[in-house]
């Protein structure tokens, strides 16, 4: 796992809650797994 990456099961866990899936309405998210782990490496590594 990279340091600041999802597990697989840690991302299993989540991915139903997020915006943008596919079937629902609006836009579809391109990488919804690479944003929310971006957020997480922002956040641990203490950028604003």
């Amino acid at each position: 796992m990279r340091q600041y990456g999802l597990s697989d099961g840690q991302w299993e866990q989540i991915k139903d809650f997020l915006p943008g899936r596919e079937g629902h309405a609006g836009g579809t998210a391109a990488d919804n797994r690479l944003f929310v782990e971006a957020v997480l490496y922002r956040y641990r590594a203490g950028i604003p």
